[in-house]
């Protein structure tokens, strides 16, 4: 039987699991406690939360959720990175510091809307444009075929609109 403290940590990752959008999973090894204190009041100033777990709790609870595939980014020395809002955010804070301090901290994985992320794949999602950017360039994607089409149908217009004037300067010449 596991105790009170135990089965608490259990409940509480099943429920930041259950709640969180993305879980990116880190191996802290080498990482000094000053550094890891640098990562989450990051984390925690854009309301996301950093973890250190047991991986067997951590396997409890995601078996208990049925989340099994969570098991596969929790390897080693793991600590979780539980984002609530939009997804790109956490990966893109992490990788950022990452960068910005050459930590050595390492992405394990993580798991999106239950699919599981390679490690690539969430500096991928860190990389991506801002939202409002992608929307712009998809208006432009759909804006253009239109664009092109308005310029074919102008062109017989321009066509006869340009014979016509050169037709009277023509008749004005002579």
């Amino acid at each position: 039987m596991p105790s009170d403290k135990k089965a608490k940590a259990v409940e509480e990752l099943k429920r930041k699991l259950s709640d969180c959008t993305i879980a990116i999973g880190t191996d802290y090894k080498g990482l000094k406690v000053s550094a890891m204190t640098d990562l989450r009041r990051a984390l925690r100033e854009r309301g996301m939360e950093y973890k250190v777990v047991k991986n067997t709790l951590s396997y409890i609870a995601a078996d208990e959720l049925g989340k099994s595939h969570i098991k596969k980014i929790i390897q080693g020395p793991t600590g979780l990175i539980f984002g609530y809002g939009n997804p790109v955010d956490p990966a893109k804070v992490v990788v950022e510091y990452i960068r910005n301090t050459r930590s050595a901290l390492t992405i394990t994985g993580a798991v999106l809307n239950g699919r599981l992320l390679a490690p690539a794949e969430v500096t991928s999602l860190a990389n991506l444009p801002p939202r409002s950017e992608l929307v712009s360039q998809l208006l432009g994607q759909l804006q253009a075929p239109i664009a092109n089409l308005v310029t074919v149908l102008n062109a017989p217009i321009r066509g006869l609109v340009a014979v016509l004037q050169r037709h009277i300067e023509k008749s004005q010449t002579t």
